[in-house]
This record gives structure tokens, sequence and C-alpha cells, in this order.
């Protein structure tokens, strides 16, 4: 029991330092330094990163740099591998927040946007779909859309799956252009670079990867906006 108390203390304190860091002046520079010290922390960096990143979104904070740095530190690879399970957790966090402690604080923000109405008629009994349909189309933004569904009738299980499933080809394609750069600078810019022996191969990659998405995000938006547009039962 005292184990357990003694990880949970240092869990919560290592959030609390962690929301602070995240939550300052210039949020991007202030993830490329996790990133970077994350790079070399071995376990612990990676730990503390995840943390980071479900603390970006449920605080609302941009997450661009944090899912571009895992890229750039552990390759597309190893990148994937961690965020993928670790965006997942951090949807999943906002919106059991959503649903309980910060329910009327996220009705104040988006009850009344339209487009949340829409979603919560179109969900129905199939709701894994519109998840699905959702986090595939731009149509929020990824830390918007985990409280927007909070307050719709999705149920907890479709909303993990179909948010795992619908969210991975993007993580693919962001991981990638992170591991494409070469400093933190070169992140910060959004400019992705490779060594000159591997740039066809990197720039062959990443068209490839960017036609996929392309693809995948005009289908599912063309069937979102016609699910949207059914009239409720």
């Amino acid at each position: 029991m005292r184990s357990r108390a003694w990880i949970i203390g240092v869990g919560a304190l290592a959030g609390v330092g962690l929301a602070f860091v995240l939550s300052g002046g210039d949020v991007p520079e202030r993830a490329l330094a996790l990133v970077e010290w994350s790079r070399s922390a071995g376990p612990l960096g990676a730990a503390l990163y995840g943390l980071a990143y479900v603390l970006s979104a449920v605080l609302l904070l941009p997450g661009s740099v944090l899912t571009l740095g895992a890229g750039y530190a552990w390759g597309p690879v190893w990148g994937v591998v961690l965020v993928s399970p670790v965006s997942v957790a951090a949807a999943t966090a906002a919106f059991l927040l959503g649903r309980t402690f910060a329910r009327e604080a996220v009705e104040q923000r988006l009850g009344k946007d339209p487009r949340v109405a829409a979603i919560d008629r179109a969900i129905g009994e199939d709701g894994f779909k519109l998840v699905l349909l959702l986090r595939l189309s731009p149509v929020f933004p990824f830390n918007v859309l985990n409280y927007a569904l909070a307050l719709t009738r999705v149920r907890l299980r479709d909303y993990v799956l179909a948010s795992a499933i619908g969210m991975f080809p993007a993580t693919v394609l962001f991981v990638y252009l992170g591991s494409l750069v070469s400093s933190g600078a070169e992140l910060l810019a959004g400019r992705p670079t490779a060594g000159p022996a591997g740039s066809l191969l990197s720039w062959a990659g990443l068209v490839a990867t960017l036609a996929v998405v392309v693809l995948v995000t005009r289908v599912s938006r063309a069937a979102l906006q016609r699910s949207m547009a059914e009239p409720s039962a």
C-alpha cells in the first residue's frame, strides 16, 4: 500500500510539474525541450513524454511538436509505437474528464456549437462509425474533438476503438515527418529535411504517406457529411 501511494504521489507531482512546464508562455519551445531531454533519458524519458502528451490534450495545448518530436527522438517505427497508444490515452482522458468533472465547462464552451448537436443526432446506434469518420476528417481539431464527443451519446468502448483506428494514419504521417528533421530548430520551423544520401527515398515515402492520408480523408469527409445530413430517427 505504501509503495502504491508513493508511486501515485510521484506521478501526481510529475504531472503537476509537467503541466507547469507545458503551460508556460512558449509552449512549442517547452515541448521541444522536453522531447530533447526525453531523447536521451531512456524509459523514464518515454514515460514522462507520454504523461506530457496526455496533459497537453487535457489542457487543450498545441501538441503537434510532441507528435513530430516522437519521430525526431525515437524514429518513425518506435515513434509510432509510442505515440499511438499515448494519443489514445490522451483522447480518452480528455473524453472522460469532459463527461465528469469538466462537463459544465465543456457545455458552456461547446454546447451551443451546431456541429456538436449534429454529431450527437448522427451518433445514434452507430457511434463507432461516426467517431471513426470524425477522427479521419479534420472537422474538429484533435484536442477540441475529445471534449466535443464527451457531450454526445457515444459509448466509451466505441469512442476508444474508433479513435485508435482513426487517429493512426495521421499519427504515422506526423511521426514520419518528425523523423526527417535533423535538429530541434528544424522541428520548430516545420521544415523536415533528410540527408543527401537518403533524401530521395525519404521524400518518396512522405509523398506516398500523404497520398494515403489525403485519399482516406476525402472519402471519410464525404461519408461524414452524408451521415450528418440524415434526419434523426
